[in-house]
């Protein structure tokens, strides 16, 4: 715990994007350790449904036929369940560090979370599905579908954008968790999107370099052998990701503890000046 004695969670006060991006770092770098596992075993989770493809000797656009194999829907849908339950303790794991409290069952307190977790997800996917569903019954043009997925991203994904560590942590339900994001994040829109930005520029680098690690590594390692290619460059591409995945909820923790430090200190405000 004495690595966490530089890193204050919640901050005392509001931070700016830079201060923000930097506590997602610190908060990476001092928890990566003890939740790469989790982190491993999520990624791992999440590829069930493309290890089973590989393991079928499909590739890349054959892989597209692979929805008419009951087998592969239902690892696709294992691996959404165990991916959302590992990678929801990899949050947990990071917000006890951070917080100074003991590790420790956070897989068993994802799951008792995941049905509302699962219950926000169908809800968002249904919010982003219809005017798809829509579409494809002809009653909605393609320009005015596209027009609401970018809005729905680029406006409603920032608002909305602290529903789920907010499930997860405070555990509130999904209508409470979307609710309570929406009212965290109102009033920082563009600092969001601009923390956000700089964020994913951060990961897609990183991942830039891992992929190219990857395939290059494959290719040598294959020697002509198109499965142990695929396979090894699939295997550093898990690594990696379980490397990068928990930046992400760093981030998510840090921009958590900022919009709540900033929304108690507006509150505090407010009742000062009632009273006053």
């Amino acid at each position: 715990m004495r690595l966490m004695a530089d890193i204050q969670y919640p901050p005392a006060r509001p931070l700016s994007v830079g201060e923000t991006l930097d506590l997602a770092v610190r908060i990476y770098r001092r928890t990566l350790v003890k939740c790469l596992v989790l982190s491993g075993l999520g990624v791992l989770g999440s590829e069930l449904a493309t290890v089973y493809n590989l393991a079928r000797h499909r590739y890349l656009v054959q892989g597209l036929n692979a929805w008419r194999d009951p087998w592969f829907d239902l690892l696709y849908v294992l691996g959404l369940v165990l991916s959302s339950v590992l990678f929801g303790a990899v949050l947990l794991r990071q917000h006890a560090l951070v917080t100074r409290h003991a590790c420790g069952g956070e897989i068993v307190a994802a799951l008792r979370r995941l049905p509302a977790y699962l219950g926000m997800f169908l809800f968002l996917s249904f919010t982003v599905g219809l005017p798809f569903i829509v579409l494809g019954m002809g009653m909605l043009p393609l320009t005015v579908a596209l027009v609401y997925l970018v809005l729905l991203v680029g406006f409603f994904g920032v608002m909305l954008s602290c529903a789920w560590p907010l499930l997860f942590i405070k555990g509130t339900g999904p209508l409470q968790s979307l609710t309570r994001s929406w009212a965290l994040t109102r009033g920082s829109y563009w600092r969001l999107t601009a923390l956000y930005s700089v964020g994913l520029l951060i990961l897609l680098a990183l991942w830039m370099v891992f992929g190219i690690v990857s395939v290059s590594l494959g290719v040598v390692l294959g020697r002509g052998d198109v499965l142990v290619a695929t396979a090894t460059a699939s295997l550093l591409a898990v690594l990696g990701a379980a490397l990068l995945f928990p930046f992400y909820t760093a981030l998510s923790l840090a921009v958590l503890g900022d919009l709540t430090v900033r929304r108690e200190g507006a509150d505090l405000e407010q009742r000062i000046a009632a009273t006053a």
